[in-house]
């Protein structure tokens, strides 16, 4: 699953068109057959084969059901064979479904990206069909991975997040009474900037982030854009927390 790569988000717009029926839906799945193998490949194969010392913390703080958004930093195309790993089957018996850009969604390695959990949005022109999508999934009580701060970022600190993990959270908390999403940030750290042979990797998941606190029993327009960019302001904090935290421990 290094091949995936997900988007910034930051095109979602608050609108009652975003929480209506989808119009077609986007398909996307997880193979029975493929993702269990794509999950034994990786944690025992891909990985020990490639990285030396892999330390992941936090994983208490995984939820066993109900809706999830990860919010990892992102630091290298490993980072999302890296995430399963920490969050995904060994951890909680979940898969993952990672929101990616509709450009990697072509030919054999979109075929294989669906398969594996993997559902496209063009972020150019986003369809309120695929962002619907992200919306029923977390009502499904799905765990999603979005990285908040968009592309692939070197260095080792947090940048400013994009507002389109925040838009859609709330949105999905306020489409269904008491469905409780939570956001957890993670922290991935590689013992170089470009991951090469046998380097370390540490993995910090935080503390969840209930996204039901941002609503403020008020689903308007301006409140749930609103509740989006305080919780994009409390996730970027958290964040920066996380890496500090493990900087400081250095």
């Amino acid at each position: 699953m290094a091949i995936l790569s997900t988007l910034p988000m930051s095109t979602l717009k608050f609108s009652e068109s975003v929480t209506s029926p989808s119009k077609a839906p986007v398909q996307s799945r997880c193979s029975p057959i493929l993702t269990p193998l794509a999950y034994f490949l990786g944690r025992y194969l891909v990985i020990p084969a490639y990285f030396g010392d892999i330390t992941i913390a936090g994983q208490h703080h995984l939820p066993e059901a109900g809706p999830v958004i990860l919010a990892p930093t992102h630091r290298a195309r490993w980072d999302s064979i890296m995430l399963p790993l920490a969050a995904g089957r060994p951890a909680t018996s979940r898969d993952l479904r990672f929101m990616v850009t509709a450009d990697e969604v072509r030919g054999i390695q979109g075929w294989f990206i669906r398969r594996l959990g993997g559902f496209p949005v063009n972020v150019r022109r986003p369809t309120i069909a695929s962002l619907r999508y992200g919306i029923d999934l977390l009502i499904a009580g799905e765990m999603l991975v979005i990285y908040p701060e968009g592309g692939i970022r070197r260095e080792d600190r947090v940048h400013p997040l994009k507002p389109g993990l925040g838009r859609l959270a709330v949105q999905a908390e306020a489409a269904q009474a008491q469905l409780n999403v939570q956001v957890l940030p993670v922290d991935i750290h590689y013992g170089e900037a470009y991951p090469s042979w046998r380097c370390p990797v540490q993995i910090t998941i935080g503390d969840p982030i209930a996204v039901r606190h941002y609503l403020n029993g008020d689903d308007s327009p301006d409140a749930l854009k609103a509740g989006a960019k305080e919780l994009t302001a409390d996730l970027q904090t958290r964040l920066t927390t996380l890496v500090n935290s493990r900087q400081n421990a250095a």
